[in-house]
């Protein structure tokens, strides 16, 4: 069907695939690694972050706003344009071509906006360290993640009352704003040359002359400090954290700035032909895949988050591991006790003082329970131990053992 027969052809048309059923497949199979991959990633800096979230700063906050909007992007809408692709047609069409186009444009305007933010924090922390003390502390990091929010949910709403459309991609498989409403009306056009310009255009410029007089500062003071001979792991620390805000945020720019140039050259063709369909697909894959590289960006540079991953895998390996028991059996005719069993619990506990093990209750009769009660470390139980019991022999706590491991002789 061509877009030129009627408007039921046009809209089936608009919801059909424009690329081979292969190329679907494809397209589909690179959605779906990025969802796997960003809810993975993304996923783990949340748990760490609310591991340690008496812990964190300003600018920590952002970053997990940031790691927020591209897990619930992956989850709540990716998942329709995977199966899209798979059915070569777009699944819904209208309801959820909305749904959507709005969901992405509120989720990419928050993450652009996010990430301008962190750069102007940073900028003034590194340039005005006084301003930065007084004015953006925790309490208004938060009120500016809110207004972020808020922003963006209001913005992408226009299209709902009439300023500006949410329409299929030229590809099919895909929803955003109809940037071609600039030809349509003048609301339309206000809308879209506003999305460019206020949304797209000034967040950018605003993240890349940040980042470069961050850039400049730190290189500029550190160059001063090396001179004079002095080492300062202050400096060190600050130096890597503005490497990573700064791939950070250029990470972002360079992901979403081939998708935007299309967008902005496609403002101004009436006709979608202008372009092949692949030449629309490989800019919004692009795009997509900025929600995969921030989790290895602070996993690289922060040593913090470094710490608490290796502590949350350990915790999570103890976890599956459970408790291993271990019997050693001790030859010699004047051995009291020629069977030793020992229970160590597996546990990334610090060091305290362990409290008296209680009386072990022995029943009389052979082949009952032999329950070992303790308080153990951080009070946690042991185990029940099944074995046989003698009347004469009380039970014997090897004190080489470890602290956190339990020594019962039969």
């Amino acid at each position: 069907m061509t877009l030129n027969y009627s408007d039921e052809n046009r809209t089936l048309s608009a919801f059909t695939s424009k690329l081979t059923p292969a190329a679907d497949i494809c397209v589909g199979l690179t959605i779906l690694s990025v969802v796997l991959l960003s809810v993975l990633g993304n996923g783990l800096v949340l748990v760490i972050c609310s591991r340690r979230r008496k812990k964190m700063v300003g600018s920590e906050l952002l970053c997990v706003n940031l790691a927020v909007v591209d897990f619930l992007c992956c989850i709540c809408f990716y998942p329709l344009s995977i199966l899209s692709s798979f059915n070569h047609a777009w699944l819904g069409e209208n309801i959820t071509c909305v749904y959507y186009g709005l969901g992405c444009y509120i989720f990419g305007l928050c993450g652009m906006f996010t990430i301008a933010a962190i750069s102007i924090i940073r900028y003034l922390k590194t340039c005005y360290s006084l301003g930065y003390a007084v004015w953006l502390k925790g309490a208004n990091i938060r009120l500016v993640c809110c207004a972020i929010w808020l922003v963006a949910v209001v913005w992408s709403s226009f299209p709902l009352f009439g300023w500006g459309e949410y329409v299929p991609e030229p590809y099919g498989l895909s929803c955003t704003i109809a940037w071609r409403g600039y030809h349509t009306s003048a609301k339309d056009a206000f809308y879209v040359i506003c999305s460019f310009a206020c949304f797209t255009l000034v967040p950018v410029l605003l993240i890349v002359i940040s980042q470069c007089r961050i850039l400049y500062k730190v290189s500029h003071f550190s160059y001063l400090l090396s001179a004079r001979g002095i080492r300062n792991n202050l400096r060190h620390t600050e130096k890597r954290l503005s490497m990573m805000f700064f791939c950070i945020s250029f990470g972002f720019v360079i992901a979403w700035a081939p998708y935007t140039v299309v967008s902005f050259l496609f403002i101004f063709h009436k006709e979608h032909r202008y372009m092949a369909p692949e030449g629309f697909v490989f800019p919004a894959l692009f795009a997509k895949c900025s929600h995969i590289y921030n989790p290895f960006i602070y996993f690289y540079f922060n040593k913090t988050f470094q710490q608490e991953l290796r502590c949350l895998l350990l915790s999570f390996y103890q976890q599956i591991g459970g408790n291993r028991v271990g019997i050693h059996i001790t030859t010699g005719h004047q051995a009291p006790c020629p069977i030793h069993i020992q229970l160590q619990e597996h546990g990334c506990f610090q060091k305290k003082n362990v409290s008296q093990d209680r009386t072990h209750n022995m029943s009389k009769s052979k082949g009952k329970v032999l329950q070992a009660g303790s308080s153990g470390a951080n009070g946690r139980p042991v185990h029940i131990c099944w074995g046989s019991s003698t009347k004469s022999n009380p039970p014997i706590i090897d004190k080489k053992l470890p602290e956190n491991s339990l020594s019962v002789s039969i």
